[in-house]
């Protein structure tokens, strides 16, 4: 039996090795859909911008994005599902649109909790990775992050929360909502690109909402009196469609994992939050509005009245199945580590 000699060189093993290794470095370009349904010229796309373009670059330009602001791929209300059905690969998300679906979440949104949107970010994030996989688990959890605190603006003074009785407010979150009927006020839902109309055909009366973004949606031209107090944060989330994560090669999971993080979020929040930041000022300076501080008695006044909110969220948490003090504990425990306790 004739017999052969497969004796390889130590060159053309090492040049094999090098086209296997090649073989395998070479992923699938993947290109992304990331929506966002505020405006083109809102400070929170350039942040998105940002990571996507660092994904990029980390991936070897493997993964590319392109980012639909204006709720060019659907409403605002819709970006969770859309997250979830395909129709995104990337959606900005506001849980508190949707009241009663995802009242862990809903913590964060709780008034007079957080400082600031920059650490407290980071602190929203890192305590809820521990319940994303079970109450958002129809889609990939990236991050969680807020914007700075927003406040009540109104088109007639309200300095008591007696004054909400019968008025019509438009509230940020389904939690805010609560706080209006507690107060005995009637809410007025609306995503934040429908806001000014409802304003502006009196269907709504006031509106909680952050200082820079008023500008933004023209609603400064519909409201005149801004109470500056840190009245709530509302919290959002940066979802990824599942089986979108699951088609991409390991190094290219790795790749959206070092972008799902903790730090990713405080750096997605601080930009936003210098926008809304600088938002008070400029519209502080405006002739025609009137932005005014509550005394100590009176900002009292305000946090035992929306006090019960917390206990109509902690209903929620139970009937979900949750534990609400344990929740709530692990919450601001991560906000005073993360020094953004109010």
């Amino acid at each position: 039996m004739k017999r052969f000699n497969f004796t390889i060189t130590a060159a053309a093993l090492a040049v094999c090795t090098l086209c296997m290794g090649a073989a395998q470095a070479q992923d699938k370009p993947v290109a992304l859909k990331l929506s966002s349904w505020v405006p083109a010229q809102h400070a929170l796309n350039p942040a998105l911008q940002a990571w996507a373009d660092d994904i990029k670059k980390q991936s070897n330009g493997t993964i590319t994005s392109t980012l639909f602001p204006s709720e060019q791929l659907g409403k605002a209300f819709d970006h969770y599902d859309m997250a979830r059905d395909g129709i995104a690969d990337f959606s900005y998300v506001n849980p508190g649109y949707q009241p009663g679906r995802f009242p862990i979440f809903a913590a964060s949104s709780l008034p007079f909790m957080i400082s600031n949107a920059k650490a407290g970010s980071a602190a929203i994030d890192a305590w809820y990775r521990q319940y994303a996989a079970r109450e958002m688990k129809d889609v990939k959890f990236c991050f969680a992050f807020a914007h700075d605190p927003g406040a009540l603006h109104s088109k007639k003074k309200i300095v008591s929360p007696a004054e909400i009785k019968g008025m019509k407010i438009r509230p940020a979150t389904s939690t805010i909502g609560q706080m209006v009927t507690l107060l005995g006020g009637t809410n007025v839902q609306s995503s934040a690109p429908e806001a000014r109309d409802m304003l502006e055909r009196g269907v709504a009366e006031a509106i909680t909402f952050p200082w820079g973004s008023l500008t933004l949606f023209g609603i400064d031209k519909v409201t005149k009196f801004h109470m500056d107090v840190p009245l709530y944060v509302t919290p959002f989330v940066w979802a990824m469609n599942a089986d979108k994560y699951n088609a991409m090669s390991t190094a290219q999971k790795k790749v959206i994992d070092d972008h799902c993080t903790s730090e990713w979020a405080e750096k997605v929040g601080s930009a936003w939050a210098d926008f809304e930041i600088g938002g008070r000022t400029k519209l502080a300076n405006e002739a025609g509005h009137e932005v005014y501080k509550l005394t100590p008695e009176q900002l009292k006044a305000w946090r035992d009245a929306v006090a019960p909110v917390e206990g109509q969220w902690a209903e929620g948490v139970k009937k979900a199945g949750g534990d609400p003090k344990q929740v709530l504990d692990s919450l601001k425990a991560s906000l005073v580590k993360y020094k953004s306790a109010l």
